[in-house]
Formats: structure tokens, sequence, C-alpha cells
């Protein structure tokens, strides 16, 4: 009988990589002290334990894929590859990666004397088979007093840009978190090895799971898929499909150029992240639809090639409708339009597009810009932010380039019904929305026909964290189809997000015939064209059913129930808790309910106190309600158990999805 070993798990792991087009050496034959049955000595490629880079590979590289630079310009490229100084392991891998991706600048004499600058290529992003690809095993490191033996090392260039470490299935105490810790402790015993790593991988033989340089268990994440269309087959370990589905020489080459970011939050906080699966080949479809909905200049034929991945819009050629990524809420989102912005801004196709990101409130746009400024590397230029219609119009005015953040009510012109100025008539701007279902864009006198009068060659692209209701004919016109998508229950298996647990606790309306409201069934499709703030003033009808929901005797109910079961909780596990409400005036209601029920609970001083209350401010409120309960700040990053968040619609459905 076979026995289940490590070693299995490897062999397969070499064979899939084999399959692959990689070479597979074993560690121990590339050293000069190799004991291994009489291996070549050409393939003694280590001076020592303590080298991580295969030198000659690195040199034999640069020199095939830089034949028109001197000898001295691809030695100067090789001794900054090798001496990547900086505090921190994961700034030393934020140093090489942008020379991977960018190149080596170097400066040389030419033969009249002048001095002349380029950047050297370490890696050809555009015809993987031009690179040397190798998978060694058993790849002992000695780095100070520590020696350490990775399980499969993967060298691309003779770079190590990958590492694979594996476990046991049949062993009951080595699970892939096993590995995972294993790696931790590589990372912080050998860090030369990981200074150019891309990708970090551990299995178990049966589960598998694939992460960045420094991220935490909760960030390390199946691969499902492999050609990114569907689901790869149940009869395929989840190893294999990682392996083939992330490490193939294209995918990887695509993951390592396009989908790391280093997010830069000040202070040496500096934090390395990868694209999941879920994101790749959404913004991979994404892209190739671009290019179809991209507006034909005259005389312009169609473009060839296509990638597919994802779901098919029904788009034509031209049409200027990108479609809609529909990834569930907690899945990265907002990194997922930095990588599609980020990809679409290095495509020849798009001759230096200008990049709008749109939003319909202010704090969803400073957050949002937040992201995109840490992200600015993989941007290749720092994103900025209209203040103003005035300055907005100044930003969009440009020859080319950019990536301009607003709010989409600064597209509306400054009397209703006025058409609005053309912009710009270029061809190559893309709109990026956010949360594309929730604003009107209504073609009579609404968001999208402004926008499509300032720009009317603009390409449309939606992202959404909720789904598109079926019906909803506004999105689907200005946006297209579904390009990808990524649900709930998809997010939760992956854990990319917590499950959702519903228990329903109703506060009964103990009214007379009298003085039940009588809600307009047709209320939704007689102002189906209006925009939010006239939208809001409409409705009259349902003012009263806030004037019902609100009233004192069930705010008492509601807030009696909420710290009961709070507190229960709270006995059993920690947390926090946010309340959505229907309207500012129940949500400060409620809060002074609460705050009656539990007095210490309440401080008017934003830094103190255990509940806040989080809401955009309207200055037709009053201060009233601000003096009593701090500043009107809607984005500031309340830390207490407790929220109570209040909506900007009306129902409290949308406000569970909002």
């Amino acid at each position: 009988m076979t026995t289940f070993t490590e070693s299995v798990v490897e062999d397969a792991a070499l064979a899939w990589l084999r399959d692959l087009g990689y070479t597979v050496l074993y560690g121990p034959d590339i050293l000069p002290d190799g004991d291994t049955l009489s291996p070549a000595l050409s393939q003694r490629e280590r001076g020592s334990y303590s080298q991580v880079v295969l030198e000659a590979r690195l040199r034999q590289a640069l020199a095939r894929l830089n034949p028109k630079l001197p000898p001295e310009a691809l030695e100067d490229s090789y001794r900054k590859l090798m001496r990547t100084d900086a505090p921190s392991l994961i700034e030393r891998n934020r140093a090489v990666h942008r020379m991977l991706v960018d190149g080596v600048e170097v400066e040389f004499r030419r033969k009249d004397g002048s001095i002349a600058g380029d950047r050297v290529r370490v890696i050809d992003f555009d015809d993987p088979d031009k690179n040397d690809w190798l998978a060694v095993n058993q790849f002992t490191v000695v780095e100070g007093q520590h020696q350490r033996r990775p399980d499969v090392v993967l060298f691309v260039n003779g770079l190590p840009l990958g590492v694979i470490e594996l476990k046991n299935p049949a062993d009951e105490n080595a699970t892939v978190w096993t590995a995972y810790r294993q790696l931790q402790t590589y990372q912080a015993e050998i860090p030369s090895l990981f200074a150019y790593n891309g990708a970090l991988v551990v299995s178990d033989g049966t589960l598998a799971r694939i992460g960045a340089l420094g991220a935490g268990r909760e960030w390390f994440k199946p691969w499902r898929t492999i050609a990114g269309r569907e689901d790869a087959s149940s009869q395929l370990t989840e190893l294999e499909v990682v392996l083939r589905g992330g490490l193939d020489k294209r995918r990887f080459l695509d993951l390592v150029r396009h989908f790391v970011v280093f997010e830069d939050f000040g202070g040496g906080k500096l934090i390395k992240k990868m694209a999941g699966y879920h994101q790749f080949h959404a913004v991979n479809a994404a892209v190739e639809e671009t290019l179809r909905a991209l507006p034909r200049a005259p005389g312009v034929g169609e473009m060839l090639g296509h990638y597919e991945a994802g779901l098919r819009p029904a788009g034509d050629p031209g049409d200027r409708r990108v479609g809609v990524v529909w990834h569930t809420q907690g899945s990265g989102k907002s990194l997922t339009m930095a990588f599609y912005a980020g990809r679409i801004i290095l495509r020849p196709e798009m001759a230096n597009p200008t990049i709008v990101v749109l939003t319909d409130r202010n704090d969803l746009d400073d957050q949002l810009f937040g992201t995109f400024a840490r992200c600015h590397d993989l941007l290749r230029q720092p994103p900025v932010q209209a203040e103003s219609r005035a300055d907005l119009r100044a930003k969009l005015k440009t020859a080319g380039g950019g990536v301009v953040f607003t709010t989409i009510q600064k597209f509306f012109p400054e009397s209703g019904g006025d058409q609005h100025p053309v912009l710009s008539e270029r061809r190559n701007i893309v709109v990026l929305a956010d949360e594309a279902h929730r604003s009107q864009y209504d073609f009579v006198d609404g968001f999208a026909r402004h926008m499509r009068d300032a720009l009317p060659n603009a390409s449309f692209i939606g992202f959404t964290g909720t789904p598109i209701e079926l019906f909803d004919k506004n999105t689907r016109a200005v946006f297209g189809d579904y390009i990808s998508v990524y649900d709930i229950q998809r997010a939760v298996a992956d854990g990319a997000t917590v499950p959702i647990y519903y228990e329903s606790r109703l506060a009964k309306l103990a009214l007379r015939e009298s003085e039940r409201p009588k809600i307009d069934p047709d209320f939704e499709e007689a102002t189906e064209g209006e925009e939010i703030e006239r939208k809001e003033k409409l409705k009259t009808k349902w003012a009263q059913l806030e004037a019902v929901v609100g009233s004192p005797s069930r705010l008492r109910v509601v807030a009696r129930d909420l710290v009961d079961h709070f507190e229960k909780r709270l006995a059993a596990m920690d947390g926090k808790a946010m309340i959505v409400c229907m309207s500012r005036r129940i949500c400060m209601e409620l809060y002074d309910e609460i705050v009656r029920l539990r007095p210490h609970w309440h401080d008017a001083a934003d830094d103190k106190g255990e509940m806040k209350v989080v809401m955009t401010g309207d200055a037709s409120e009053g201060r009233v309600w601000l003096s009593t309960r701090g500043t009107s700040r809607a984005a500031k990053p309340w830390r207490r158990d407790s929220e109570i968040r209040p909506t900007r619609s009306g129902s409290s459905s949308s406000a569970i999805c909002g």
C-alpha cells in the first residue's frame, strides 16, 4: 500500500507546472556542492545557499530582452536589481516591483561621448515565452543564523517571483494554514528570497490559497477558475486550479503587472494587495468590452482579437455601453475599479484616455478618491478631485490623460432644463460610475442626458455592490448589461465577506384605520424621470408613512428592543451595531430614545461616547440636532460600538442594500 506523503503533493504540483511550460529542477542539483547523481556542472547555478537570484539566467535575460543597449547599461540594471535597499521587506518588494513593471532606469555614455538614459526591460510581459521559466523544489536558503527550505520556488528570468509551500493532506496537524504560518516564518527569517516575490501559494493537497507578501490569513483566497468564464471542474483539486488558473505564464505575468498594488497610507504604513480571481477576470473582460464599446473614428475598421471572460453583455461595437460589474459589498469593488483604470490607461488603443470616476455622494467621492490616491503607482499618475462645476469643466477640457473624480450632481447645469455645454468630443473618455443603479440616469432631463451632452463620445461602465433590479431600464440603457457577477453567496464561500443572518423583529403599528397612510402605488413610475433631491420633495404621501414609522410610541419599543438585543449579543461576543433609519428625523429621535435608556452611551464630543450618528447634514434642518450630537461631517470614521445611520432613500428595503 502506497503511503500518502507531502512529496506526493509536491510531485503533482511539479507535474502541473511542467505541463504549463516551466522547466523543473531539483534544488540540490543547482548548488556547487550538490550530491545527487552526477548532475552536469552547467546546472550548478548557485554560488552559495545565501544566493536567491539565479544570476546567470538574469544576465542572459537582460541581454536577450535589450539587444540595443550597451553592456554597461545592462550591468548597471543588474546591480540595481541585486541591491534593493529599503527600511522594510515590503518597501524592498515595492522597489523591485516598479523595476519589473516599468523597467530599470539606467544611464550610459554613447559613442560620441554624450550621456543617454533608457529603461532596461527585466521581463517581456507581451510575449511570455520570451522569458525563462523555472520551478525549483527543495530550494534551501541560508540567511544569518537561519536555514530554511521552501518546497517550490518559481523563477522568471532568474528572479524568484513565486513561492509554494505544501503540506501532507494525510496529516491532520498539517493544514493549509500550517503552510501559511510557515511562509510567515520564512518571510521573517529569510527575507531576501521574498524581496522579488509576486505571489505566495499554500496548500495541503486538498485546499489551496494564493496571496500577497505581508498579507494576513484572511487575504489568502482560493482561485476557483482557470480561463475565467466559469468555475473549474469539481474533479480538479484546488491546488491544480490555482496553478493552472493563477500561475499559468500569461496570467501570472498579467497578475504581476496589472493586479498588484501597494497602498501607501503614509507614516511608513504600506500594504501590498493582489487581485482575487473575480477581480482579475472581471477587469480583463471589462477592458475588452471597453474596446468593443469605444466609438469608432470615421474610417476606422473593427479591432481584431478578443479575450473571453465573465458574462458577455448584449452590446454593439461602438455603442459606448461597456457594461456593469456587480461585485457584492466587501469583495473589493473599489480596488477592482482601480485595477480597471490602471489597465485601461495602458492600452495603446485608448491613446492616453481620461478616466472620470463618478459617485452620487460627497462622502463616497472622498472614500473612493482616497483609495485611488493610495494606488497612484498603478494609475501612473495622481488622481484629481473636481471641487465645483467650473473646476470639473476645466479638468475635462484637456487634450488627454487624467483621472478625475466628481459627483454626478456637478454635471447638472446651473438652471434646470438647460443643455450642458460640450466639454470634450474625445472618444477616449471612460466614465466609471460607482453604485450605478442608485441614481436616476434619465435621458429626458436627468444626469445621463447632461453627461452625454457634456461628453458626447464617452463610454460608460457601471460598478455596483448590489444587483440591478430586473426592470431597471435606466441603468441598462446607460451602461449595458452585466460583464461580471460575484454575488454574496460566492463571496461568503471564498471568505471575502461574512455570512448574513436575518432575524425578523417586527415592531407592529397599532393604528386606527383613519391613521393608516394611503401610499400611491404609482409613485415610483410617476417620478421615474426626476433627480434625487426633486424626487424627495415630491414624496408627500411617503411623508405620512415616515411620520407613522417614526412615531414616539413605536420608537420607544424599537429602542428598548435594540438595546436589549445588542447587550445580549455583547455578552456572548464582541462586535458593533449599525442601525439604518428611514429619515434623519427618525435617526435623531431614535438616538434620543436610546440615550434615555443608556445615558452613559452619549457624549457630545466627537471622540467620546459609545454611540454616534453618521449622516449627511442639511442646513435647512437647523443647528439643534448637530449641537447636541456632534459635528455634521458625514464621512468621519466613527469608531464606536454603535452607529445610527440614515439612508438617502425613503424605503427601508433600499436602506439595507445601501
